[in-house]
C-alpha cells in the first residue's frame, strides 16, 4: 500500500455522529418546555435546523477533500459508518413518540405548530437516512429504509427513487427533476403526484412481468405503506385519536422537506440525447452540489449528489466532490429556505443555470413558458 494512502485518515470521522443531533433535538425541546413552561420551546428544532445550521455552514465553509481511491474499500466496509445511520432510526421513532405525547397534552397553537414542524423536519431528514440505506444491496438495510419512511407515509419513495428517478434524472420525464423557471410551489404537486404514479407503475409492472399479483405483501409499496398504517394505529391507541391530525400534518411537512431537496438538486439541469435518441449517461454535470461541511455532516453527504448519481452504491463516507459539478451558493439548509421564495430563488439560481449552459436556455430542462415573459 502507498505510504500516503496508509497515512490517510478520515478527518470527518469524529463528526459523523453529529447527524444524530437532529432526532435528539425534540428531547431538548421537551426539557426546555418543562423547565420554562413556554410553548415556544417546541420551536427549538426548526430554529436550529433552519437558523443555526445555515449560520454555522457559512462560518465553517467548504470541505472539498476526497478519500484516495485505494482507501475506499476499507471505508466502505467499516461498520462504524453504518451504525450511525442505523442509530438514527430508534432516535427518530422515540422523537415522534415524544412529540405525540406533547400534542396529546394540548400545547396550544404556538406549541402545536412548533410540534408539527419539529416532527416533520426530523422525519423529513430521516428520509435522507432512508435514502442512504435504500440504495444498498443488503436486505436488512433496505428494510430499515422502509422503516425510516413510515412516519411520513412516503414508502413509495423506496421504489420511485431507485428505479425511477435514478433512471430519468435531469430529463423532462422525471417528476423529481425541477425545471428552469418552475417555482417550488408548482413543482410540489407535480412531483408528489407524478412520483406516486410512477412508483405504482414500476412496482405493479415488476410483479406482472413475473406473473404475480401486485396486490400482495411482496409489493414494496404496499408493505411500506402497511408500516405507516401500523405505526399510526399504535400511536393513536397509545396517545389518543387526537394525535391523528398531528401525524398527518407532520407527514406532509416531512415529505415536503424531501421534495424541496429534490427541487434544488437538479434544478434546470438536463441530459442531452445521443445520436441513437437515448439520453446520455448521468455524469457530475447533472446534479447541483455543495461542499459545505456542516450540512454534509448532518445529511450524510447528500450534497455530493453528482457522485451519488454516478455511483449509487457508494456509501456516504466515500462520496467525492468534482470540479465539473455545478455548485450551489450555499448548503441545503440555506437553499431550502430560498426555494420557498420563488422570486429570490430565480434571482439566485436562474443565472447559474444559464451560465452552466453558456447562456443557452434551450439546453436546460425548462418550463415551456420560460423566456416568453411568463412566470411559472
Amino acid at each position: 500500500m502507498d505510504v500516503a494512502v496508509s497515512a490517510w485518515r478520515d478527518t470527518k470521522r469524529p463528526l459523523w455522529p453529529l447527524a444524530l443531533v437532529v432526532p435528539v433535538l425534540p428531547f431538548t425541546a421537551l426539557l426546555l418546555a418543562d423547565v420554562t413552561g413556554s410553548a415556544w420551546a417546541w420551536w427549538l428544532t426548526p430554529l436550529f435546523i433552519l437558523g443555526v445550521i445555515p449560520l454555522i455552514d457559512l462560518l465553517v465553509g467548504d470541505d472539498r477533500a476526497n478519500p484516495p481511491d485505494e482507501a475506499v474499500p476499507a471505508l466502505q466496509a467499516s461498520p462504524y459508518y453504518r451504525w450511525i445511520t442505523y442509530l438514527f432510526l430508534p432516535a427518530q421513532y422515540a422523537a415522534l413518540a415524544v412529540a405525540c405525547a406533547a400534542w396529546a397534552r394540548d400545547p396550544g397553537w404556538i406549541g402545536g405548530v412548533g410540534l408539527i414542524l419539529t416532527a416533520g423536519l426530523v422525519n423529513g431528514i430521516a428520509i435522507n437516512t432512508a435514502h442512504e440505506l435504500g440504495h444498498k444491496r443488503e436486505t436488512a438495510e433496505r428494510w430499515l429504509s422502509k422503516i425510516a419512511l413510515a412516519p411520513t407515509g412516503y414508502g413509495h419513495f423506496f421504489v420511485e427513487h431507485n428505479r425511477g428517478h435514478h433512471v430519468r434524472v435531469a430529463t423532462p420525464e422525471d417528476p423529481a427533476s425541477s425545471r428552469l423557471g418552475e417555482s417550488f410551489w408548482r413543482f410540489w404537486p407535480r412531483t408528489v403526484i407524478g412520483s406516486l404514479r410512477s412508483a405504482w407503475h414500476l412496482e405493479t409492472s415488476r410483479h406482472r412481468l413475473r406473473g404475480r399479483n401486485p396486490w400482495s405483501v411482496r409489493n414494496d409499496i404496499l408493505n411500506a405503506w402497511a408500516m405507516t398504517v401500523l405505526l399510526f394505529a399504535l400511536l393513536t391507541v397509545t396517545f389518543g385519536v387526537e394525535v391523528l391530525p398531528f401525524l398527518v400534518l407532520q407527514a406532509v411537512v416531512g415529505f415536503s422537506v424531501l421534495e424541496v431537496v429534490n427541487y434544488l438538486e437538479h434544478y434546470g439541469l438536463r441530459r442531452r440525447r445521443n445520436a441513437a435518441g437515448r439520453y446520455e449517461k448521468v455524469d457530475p454535470r447533472h446534479s447541483w452540489n455543495s461542499d459545505r461541511l456542516t450540512t454534509n455532516v448532518f445529511l450524510f453527504q447528500l450534497q455530493r449528489h453528482s457522485d451519488h448519481h454516478a455511483n449509487p452504491l457508494r456509501r456516504y463516507q466515500t462520496l467525492r466532490s468534482f470540479d465539473v459539478s455545478p455548485q450551489l451558493p450555499a448548503g441545503y439548509a440555506t437553499m431550502l429556505l430560498i426555494a420557498l421564495i420563488p422570486p429570490l430563488w430565480r434571482r439566485v439560481m436562474d443565472p447559474r443555470v444559464l451560465a452552466h449552459y453558456g447562456g443557452d436556455a434551450s439546453l436546460a430542462n425548462s418550463t415551456p413558458s420560460y423566456g416568453s415573459g411568463g412566470r411559472p
